[in-house]
């Protein structure tokens, strides 16, 4: 009898020790958004280390995108000069203007797909392939542009480009003026700019006026310019807008696109057209 009674004593000892051992119930959705839940759960330690506002993350995100810029600009440079120094080239896609018309479909196709569709502008390898077949495609068109100017016009064109671009960038990253916050005057401009192109596609066929063109493409220019500002200041992100790391060939493709437009505005305003 006192056998039985102590090991009945040792099983509700035993179911008591039991109770005891009993994880807590996890907190509620209301009490783990006012902040009251248990120690254990460190999300803001979790997010402060893995959010993408982090300074390590964004340097690597920097040295990505200019890298990969770095070797898109060597490229174009590399077609531009050919373009621009080998006769036997320049007179061939002169007399063949189909490659241009065929380049720059490829360009619009591509840039299409890699600005409004994020599946392949992020999955690697096909969003570093798309960007190289749009890379060489506008690098024909710059080309063959250049190829109906001077040389020492080209040349100083680039030059002064190089300038232009430098300087942009290093204000961008130094003012505090916040460029991303321009998205209205900038979209104003492009509307203004998209007006000017067709009111000049009707009318210079008709009567050239070359002040109208040189106008038309310092305006272009200074847009462009506001654009590499602004896409330089994405990057960054400590302004009021930012891109995110996972999108690096989208922001190589804007700046890149950008500084190729500057270049050819310059070439318009600048360049001397050959004999």
């Amino acid at each position: 009898m006192t056998q039985g009674k102590l090991s009945l004593a040792n099983k509700g000892n035993d179911s008591t020790s039991g109770e005891a051992l009993v994880a807590p119930p996890p907190p509620t959705y209301e009490e783990a958004i006012a902040g009251v839940s248990a120690p254990c759960y460190n999300d803001v330690e979790m997010l402060t280390e893995f959010t993408w506002d982090d300074v390590n993350i964004r340097r690597v995100f920097i040295r990505k995108v200019y890298s990969i810029l770095m070797i898109q600009l060597l490229v174009t440079f590399a077609i531009v000069a050919v373009f621009t120094f080998c006769d036997p080239v320049k007179d061939y896609i002169q007399t063949n203007p189909g490659w241009y018309w065929a380049s720059y479909v490829v360009f619009f196709v591509t840039y299409l797909t890699l600005s409004c569709c994020s599946a392949p502008r992020r999955q690697f390898p096909w969003n570093l392939i798309l960007l190289a077949i749009f890379t060489l495609s506008l690098s024909y068109m710059t080309g063959m542009l250049s190829s109906f100017y001077n040389t020492k016009s080209v040349v100083m064109c680039l030059g002064i480009t190089a300038a232009v671009c430098l300087v942009v960038t290093v204000f961008s990253f130094q003012t505090k003026l916040d460029v991303t916050s321009c998205q209205g005057i900038l979209f104003i401009f492009c509307v203004v700019m998209f007006i000017s192109g067709l009111v000049l596609a009707i009318v210079l066929p008709f009567q050239y006026v070359p002040w109208l063109d040189a106008i038309y493409a310092a305006l272009g220019a200074i847009l462009f310019t506001m654009f590499l500002a602004f896409d330089t200041q994405l990057l960054m992100g400590n302004k009021r807008y930012t891109m995110s790391p996972e999108e690096y060939v989208f922001a190589t493709l804007n700046i890149y696109l950008d500084i190729v437009y500057i270049f050819s505005f310059f070439l318009q305003i600048f360049g001397t057209k050959r004999d």
